[in-house]
């Protein structure tokens, strides 16, 4: 998967840091397995998230990032690169409906 190694500044669009993290979660995308996480940055194409030590072997390739506890605010997205506890995510676009 060549997308792992992509550097921050591959970009799509600019992104916004937060002064301090934010709380998630990511989950799988058929519900099976989540994992706490905090948000350093996020666009309109991805995100910075960095992961717990005890997610450092965290394997999913797709999986939603729920920003808030209801899970009303969330993003569906893939894993594009990875640099020690850190992950880097593009989220993925809905198809329209035809």
């Amino acid at each position: 998967m060549t997308g792992l190694n992509m550097a921050y500044g591959d970009r799509k669009s600019p992104r916004i840091a937060f002064s301090s993290a934010i709380d998630a979660t990511l989950i799988s995308i058929d519900g099976t397995c989540q994992h706490a996480c905090l948000v350093f940055d996020i666009s309109d194409s991805g995100a910075k998230i960095g992961l717990p030590v005890e997610n450092s072997r965290f394997e999913l390739q797709e999986f939603f990032l729920l920003l808030s506890t209801r899970g009303v605010v969330h993003r569906r997205c893939r894993l594009v690169r990875r640099y020690g506890n850190e992950i880097g995510v593009a989220f993925i676009r809905s198809q329209p409906k035809r």
